[in-house]
């Protein structure tokens, strides 16, 4: 890591997730499992090789797993290797095509030893490594040819991205004590400007789903998603276009696009690396549910 983001405390992910753990349902393994075939285009991963960099509560990796994949998942926390553990142990215990590591994506000979994959899986990881850039040409390495490689990063708003990078580092410098009461302050301000913005679009029903549908937004939970977002550091953004930059120059090409309208989040990418005179179908450029 490099700058602040190497001597500040980070966010505890791996704890978040163990509490996302006891609220994970059937209906979001499905989201999930309807997250990962809709923006690679597929209807199954069967026979396909998947990398999980950054796997996070696990449920990516169970649901690439269920889709048929053979899933090699890791991660820098060790509570969010214990995650991904407790998902294999509930659904697919002694699995020899799933296995589960600890180690970084910024680690050259980790990466190098994992081997090449047809998917490459981070959404909303590499941002959080402190070299998000280093991390994005790590995770590229990893794709075969012939393969796909799906990211989420978190979308670069300006002065905006700069007051939230304070909140967040606030956050984890606070004393343990004081950190919940600033999380339900931060969160309590996301949702009262939520609510007056349904309110001038006479769109109550728009706020309520926010909270009784989130499941259907990859399976995730609301909750979990705004602690991660008011603590989640080290904190980097991009815009779309650099993201796209990147990868070109690097002989990706853009299969599948999802934004997140310009407003605070992260856009989805999916490349392709495309084998020689392989089949090069058009972009998927979507733009993500405001409601």
């Amino acid at each position: 890591m490099t700058g602040s983001a190497a001597t500040d405390p980070r966010f505890a992910f791996g704890a978040n997730w163990q509490r996302f753990l006891k609220v994970l349902t059937p209906e979001r393994i499905g989201e999930a499992e309807n997250s990962l075939r809709g923006m690679l285009g597929l209807t199954s991963l069967a026979g396909q090789r998947f990398l999980d960099i950054g796997s996070g509560s696990g449920l990516f990796s169970l649901a690439a797993r269920r889709l048929g994949a053979r899933v090699v998942s890791f991660d820098f926390d060790p509570d969010s290797v214990a995650c991904t553990a407790e998902l294999k142990r509930r659904f697919f215990v002694d699995d020899p095509e799933w296995t589960i590591l600890r180690g970084s994506v910024l680690d050259a000979t980790f990466m190098a030893q994992l081997g090449m994959f047809d998917v490459v899986y981070s959404w909303g990881v590499l941002h959080h490594t402190g070299e998000m850039w280093r991390a994005m040409q790590m995770a590229a390495a990893r794709v075969a040819p012939g393969g796909r490689l799906f990211i989420a990063i978190y979308n670069d708003q300006g002065t905006q991205t700069r007051f939230w990078t304070t909140v967040k580092r606030t956050y984890n410098r606070l004393p343990r004590a004081l950190r919940l009461p600033y999380l339900v302050a931060f969160a309590g301000a996301l949702e009262t400007a939520a609510a007056s913005l349904a309110i001038v679009r006479l769109a109550p029903a728009a706020l309520v789903r926010r909270w009784t549908n989130y499941e259907s937004v990859r399976g995730m939970s609301r909750w979990h998603d705004l602690v991660d977002w008011i603590g989640g550091y080290p904190f980097e953004v991009a815009r779309p276009e650099q993201v796209f930059e990147f990868y070109q120059a690097r002989g990706f090409r853009l299969a599948a696009l999802r934004t997140c309208g310009g407003r605070m989040g992260c856009n989805e990418f999916v490349f392709a690396l495309d084998a020689p005179e392989g089949p090069r179908p058009p972009a998927v450029i979507r733009q993500a549910d405001q409601g």
